[in-house]
């Protein structure tokens, strides 16, 4: 599953990421496998994505969060 595919809400942990296509400044502000995300909130029209990762908050573009593989967490 991708980090785009997260419904509001939903928890999980980052396995994979594709680094050719994560900008470095989200990398270095938490997006790396280990971590924790939580979708918190969806602009209009789906993009961009309001994200808790590791106590971060972060909006990323879905373009951008197709590209973080992600393993969900059932709560």
């Amino acid at each position: 599953m991708t980090l785009a595919e997260l419904k509001r809400g939903q928890q999980g942990i980052i396995t994979d990421v594709s680094s050719i296509h994560i900008p470095l400044k989200l990398l270095e502000m938490g997006c790396l496998p280990g971590n924790s995300v939580k979708l918190v909130q969806v602009a209009p029209f789906a993009d961009p994505m309001y994200l808790n990762i590791n106590g971060t908050h972060l909006a990323i573009r879905k373009e951008t969060a197709i590209h973080i593989t992600i393993e969900t967490i059932d709560e």
